[in-house]
């Protein structure tokens, strides 16, 4: 039986077989004839058949009840098509595919991020020494930090939303509300990603990666450390962690570790790759934390200081100054650690150098793109360096790299536009700079030190122990954190000024926290961009013990930083 849909489409494509027979029947040729005409559903072609002769064909066209005249849906049985088969031979099984993911914010961790503003602003008395516009701009505020968190919509939208707010209650005006979209740090954050992407495009970054395998990739410990410092050598010009991950170094682990009968997912990965991805994951908060421009985080630290008070002169020299001593000691302390920690199974490579040089010989000579990119960085970080005494600001270091790169077709405008990481950030990092702004304009960072350093008068601490708890207590809180930068604008301000309230000297608190900030980006699979990148496709089962390089590394800036203020 066929069913109503199959009769009708057999209709309808007997009667092109009805035309089709007509032709061939008036044709004078006596060869046969096959339709070329096939259609999926049909299972075999049609029978060729031979054009009758003159007489044959004046006696067809002459007889009343003719089967090739007639429309083939009358004369179903007289069909030269052959006959319709089942569904179940033509339509393979089709898998029910999953609904589409629902529109719009998700609604539990919307309700939530707006109820705790609500609560704030109703039914939580307004302090006396806060204006009711600073109220309001709080609740504001406190229920943006709960969306970065639970993520109701994506940063960037959510961060729009919460200007939108601001705005629609009248608690900031238009021209405040965007001001920090002027911002210099903002720009040269915005920047850097394009920066990474001519990294990425020229392919820079891996060249130099595969260079130092190719010179210390002989075994497991030396190829580790061999990504290690590469990263460290390209950070200050790619100021990243994500797009290292996923632009460089990540494909580089895959390639060793696949040549080496490590796969992700299989017993296997502990073979090679589970060492490489932890302790690349691990070392990379060092490289962050070693240059001012080596992440996007950093920038912002500084400039969260700056509202809050804290000024750091001549910030990239003071930043490399303060950090190299800590940063290098756990560039080489962490893949040890790890290899003792996380034993790979395979402690010789000696197939990785010559990988390496193949894979050289393949990128070939380094190309005229790359040669620019080169140059063009060493002038950045040069200007970066030496900006203050020759009179120009970071930002505009950052803008003459970029023009250069557009300039010479290393970077078309569609590379730009394109970036959209750079866009997002650029709309949310400018949203809560200005609210920050304005929360220190109006008085509540203040009332929130103050109320700290009561607390903490009460408890009789010094400041060097509110120092080492407050600090901890910002390293810990990011187990609730899936964003680096998104845990400075939650909380940097606030924990800042805490540290001022406690009597910490301001550049020491200031830097520490900004340190901490990119130790923490390994606390977890899922504690900033790089972890995604990392542990995204295959996570690794985590163990606890990894945490215990962070806290080494985290005594270590600790202790350092504590000598330069003391000395």
């Amino acid at each position: 039986m066929l069913t109503s849909d199959e009769s009708e489409l057999d209709v309808k494509h007997h009667s092109f077989f009805t035309t089709m027979e007509v032709a061939a029947l008036l044709s004078p040729s006596t060869t046969s004839f096959r339709p070329h005409f096939r259609h999926p559903i049909f299972s075999t072609p049609s029978r060729p058949f031979n054009s009758p002769s003159s007489a044959a064909l004046s006696n067809q066209l002459n007889r009343k009840k003719s089967p090739v005249l007639r429309p083939l849906h009358r004369t179903r049985k007289k069909s030269i098509i052959a006959p319709l088969p089942s569904s179940s031979d033509t339509c393979p099984p089709t898998e029910s595919k999953p609904p589409p993911p629902p529109q719009g914010a998700k609604p539990i961790p919307l309700i939530i991020s707006v109820a705790i503003g609500m609560v704030v602003y109703f039914f939580i008395p307004r302090a006396p020494e806060l204006t009711p516009q600073a109220w309001q701009l709080l609740s504001i505020f406190l229920s943006t930090i709960a969306g970065l968190v639970l993520s109701p919509l994506p940063v960037g939208a959510w961060a729009f939303l919460g200007l939108t707010a601001s705005i629609l209650t009248n608690t900031l005006s238009f021209t405040t509300a965007l001001s920090a979209f002027t911002n210099e740090v903002i720009w040269l954050v915005v920047i850097s990603f394009f920066f990474a992407r001519g990294f990425v495009k020229t392919g820079l970054g891996e060249r130099i990666a595969t260079y130092f395998v190719k010179w210390l990739g002989k075994s497991t410990l030396g190829l580790s450390y061999g990504l290690t410092l590469s990263e460290a050598l390209i950070a200050p010009a790619m100021p990243s962690t994500t797009a290292r991950a996923g632009g460089v170094f990540l494909p580089i682990i895959q390639s060793l570790s696949l040549s080496s009968g490590s796969k992700p997912g299989d017993p296997s990965k502990n073979k090679l790759g589970s060492f490489l991805v932890q302790s690349q994951f691990q070392s990379s908060g060092n490289s962050s934390a070693l240059f001012l421009t080596a992440a996007a985080q950093n920038l912002l630290c500084l400039k969260l200081a700056e509202e809050v008070g804290v000024v750091v002169s001549n910030p990239w020299v003071s930043w490399f100054e303060a950090a190299s001593l800590p940063a290098f000691v756990s560039l080489l302390a962490s893949p040890l650690i790890l290899y003792n920690l996380c034993p790979p199974e395979i402690k010789d490579t000696p197939d990785a150098p010559a990988m390496a040089a193949k894979k050289l010989e393949l990128m070939g000579p380094v190309s005229e793109n790359e040669w620019v990119m080169i140059t063009t960085m060493l002038l950045a970080v040069s200007l970066w360096v030496f900006g203050d005494a020759l009179g120009v600001s970071s930002v505009v270091a950052a803008m003459l790299g970029l023009s250069i790169l557009l300039l010479s077709g290393v970077l078309d405008w569609n590379d730009c536009i394109s970036e959209k990481s750079a866009w997002d950030t650029f709309v949310w990092f400018a949203v809560l700079v200005g609210m920050a702004n304005q929360l220190s304009e109006l008085g509540i960072v203040s009332w929130i030190s103050n109320y700290v350093a009561l607390s903490l008068e009460s408890l009789s601490l010094s400041w060097p122990i509110a120092f080492v708890v407050l600090q901890g207590a910002y390293f810990s809180i990011h187990y609730l954190f899936a964003s680096q930068t998104g845990h400075v604008g939650a909380l940097y301000s606030a924990f800042l000024a805490m540290h001022l309230a406690a009597g910490v000297p301001g550049g020491l608190s200031a830097l520490a926290l900004a340190y901490n900030t990119n130790l923490f980006g390994a606390l977890t699979h899922y504690s900033s961009g790089q972890a995604a990148v990392y542990f995204g496709g295959t996570i690794l089962f985590w163990k606890t013990r990894f945490n215990f390089v962070k806290i080494c590394e985290l005594n270590i800036v600790f202790l350092w930083l504590w000598k330069q203020v003391v000395m």
